[in-house]
């Protein structure tokens, strides 16, 4: 009997052959396996619901948190939306071909960077059973396998999809190997994943700040860090404060368990009279916990005296901290020492203000006059999303397909030697 390294290498094997495939499939291949997916994906609701709630069921009698259970938890509208993702994906531009830059040289020789597909990529995950397709949607479209480690806690619900999604693939032709799914019953899976150098090009992780430590700290492959979302909102003193208001309590409630949700409140000293009680009031009538300073703490007997502790947190609750801040300057010193580096918002009708606070915070996403919850790869256009990267190198950001496909050098002579 194989072992488990056994079966994670077998498995990117035979994702390499697939791979190898997919760089030279069409696009109007890679967009009918696509619909076909999707349309499998809704023809199988009721399995992918069914295995679901045997997931949430045993997540729930585990003792797990609400607002985790909320990521696991699929029903007909998120499987749908899901399933829209990989159309969305198929209407996508193919970035594999294109021409990223290309000159003639002053000795004749043609120089083109392409983009080409990265191969075969690892996604480890928690939760989410989306992520399973919106992953392969990507992968697929970039020309690349991919290996998807989900959690123990989504095993039900990920296998139901991706059996759905390798039937679909079949049917057009496509390798099925091209989707794969490494068993998620064994810990020791993920690092045979990320230790695999030489059969996986690239490791994705995507969850809590547990995970993404563990996977940057033990791959030996090359890995694309999604980060965690602390992420602020600053009401300028410049601010419009209705405008505000609905910003803050958008960014905060309309999912607590994303990471582009609010975590953090900062508000200038010059509209705090005003403002620091009516945001509080309409965070305590949503039901969301304030973790303030003085100020805080004296606009309303539930707020919670904040530490630097929750200055740091991603709370992925309704809880946020919050605080006054004597200037703009204040408020970006502020941001960089405790941010995640993922996403950022400043409500202002100032155009310095806004200058001031886009070119001095440090992280992948940036938002003026509207709601962290933006940063999000189908909000901003680029179909599903990978994940959000927090790193600098390569991809930052949401990440679509253009950040899936890698570069190759094609130099074209005329008997040209040096």
């Amino acid at each position: 009997m194989w072992g488990v390294r056994e079966l994670v290498h077998a498995a990117a094997r035979r994702a390499r052959t697939a791979a190898a495939t997919l760089a030279v499939t069409t696009r109007a291949d890679k967009d009918a396996a696509l619909h076909a997916m999707a349309d499998a994906l809704v023809a199988g609701t009721a399995s992918i619901v069914a295995a679901n709630d045997v997931d949430v069921r045993l997540a729930r009698e585990a003792g797990t948190g609400e607002n985790v259970v909320d990521r696991l938890r699929l029903d007909a509208d998120r499987v749908a939306a899901f399933a829209q993702g990989l159309r969305d994906v198929a209407a996508l531009p193919d970035p594999v071909g294109e021409v990223v830059r290309g000159s003639t040289l002053p000795n004749g020789l043609r120089m083109q960077q392409v983009r080409v597909p990265m191969g075969v990529i690892g996604m480890i995950y928690e939760g989410r059973p989306n992520v399973t397709a919106d992953a392969a949607a990507i992968c697929l479209k970039a020309g690349s396998a991919v290996l998807l480690r989900g959690s123990s806690s989504a095993a039900r619900s990920n296998a139901a999809i991706i059996e759905i999604m390798r039937e679909a693939l079949a049917a057009t032709g496509l390798p099925v190997d091209a989707i794969q799914q490494v068993p998620a019953d064994d810990r020791s899976s993920a690092t045979h994943l990320m230790q695999a150098r030489g059969l996986v090009d690239l490791v994705i992780p995507r969850g809590g700040a547990g995970l993404i430590q563990a996977v940057v700290e033990q791959s030996t492959v090359p890995v694309i860090e999604t980060g965690v979302g602390n992420c602020h909102v600053y009401v300028d003193a410049d601010a419009d404060l209705d405008m505000a208001l609905d910003i803050v309590l958008n960014a905060k409630t309309h999912r607590t368990s994303v990471c582009n949700a609010a975590e953090s409140l900062l508000v200038h000293q010059a509209v705090a009279d005003t403002f620091v009680p009516r945001v509080v009031a309409a965070l305590h009538e949503a039901g969301v916990t304030v973790h303030g300073d003085a100020t805080f703490v004296g606009a309303h007997h539930d707020v919670v005296p904040a530490t630097d502790d929750d200055y740091a947190a991603e709370y992925l609750s309704l809880d946020i901290s919050a605080r006054v801040v004597a200037s703009i300057d204040e408020a970006v010193e502020h941001i960089r020492r405790f941010s995640s580096g993922h996403t950022e918002a400043i409500v202002t009708s100032s155009l310095a203000s806004s200058t001031r606070f886009t070119t001095g915070v440090d992280s992948a996403a940036v938002m003026v006059n509207a709601s962290t919850r933006f940063t999000d790869g189908g909000e901003l256009g680029f179909g599903a999303e990978i994940g959000i990267s927090t790193q600098k190198l390569h991809a930052r950001g949401p990440m679509g397909l253009t950040e899936m496909t890698t570069t190759t050098f094609v130099v074209t002579g005329d008997g040209h030697v040096r």
